[in-house]
């Protein structure tokens, strides 16, 4: 086992528990848990979820910042919903990235599987940034990714993050019902 997959595991967990209770550590956390992945997915040769984890560090740091400021008068940002046309953008862009991603590592790189790495990366991505803006609706992209990433990383032999990933799913879950009860929560004391 790669210890260093074990640390990054970890620290994703933590992160990951941390953004399901609204927390702010989560970002930091977030932060060493990429900085790890990046060596993690370069070894494996999944260099696109490499490149994910180096967006991962600017995200997670914007990320940051917007939960502390991004709200009414630079005030803490409440939990959200997507609007349609929003969500139909960000569906595009997931398509378009997949198709250029998966292009690129097809063609340029010996990428183990340059299609269904390009898709988790660019879903991943539209994903992360709905959790910066605190998009209720994130946890449910999070939740049709991961089952995605367990499949791929059993399938490179990577099982600590495999597993890691199957924590996400029930974390995703559970973020997914924590927030809903914060937006109602909200929208009920505005009523």
């Amino acid at each position: 086992m790669n210890p260093i997959e074990i640390v990054a595991a970890v620290f994703g967990v933590v992160s990951v528990f941390l953004s399901v209770k609204q927390n702010i550590w989560s970002w930091p956390t977030a932060i060493i848990n990429v900085g790890l992945y990046i060596i993690v997915f370069f070894e494996s040769k999944l260099y696109a979820d490499t490149g994910l984890q180096v967006v991962y560090v600017v995200l997670n740091a914007y990320g940051w910042y917007h939960w502390l400021y991004g709200g009414k008068n630079r005030t803490e940002l409440p939990v959200s919903k997507t609007s349609a046309r929003l969500g139909a953008l960000l569906g595009m862009l997931v398509l378009a990235g997949t198709a250029v991603i998966g292009t690129f590592l097809s063609r340029q790189t010996d990428a183990a599987l340059p299609y269904v790495d390009a898709f988790t990366t660019s879903t991943s991505l539209v994903a992360q940034w709905m959790m910066t803006r605190k998009l209720l609706e994130n946890w449910i992209i999070w939740v049709a990714v991961d089952v995605i990433y367990i499949g791929m990383y059993i399938y490179k032999s990577l099982y600590v993050t495999a597993v890691l990933y199957l924590i996400f799913l029930i974390l995703s879950a559970l973020g997914y019902v924590q927030w809903k009860r914060s937006l109602l929560a909200r929208e009920t004391s505005a009523a």
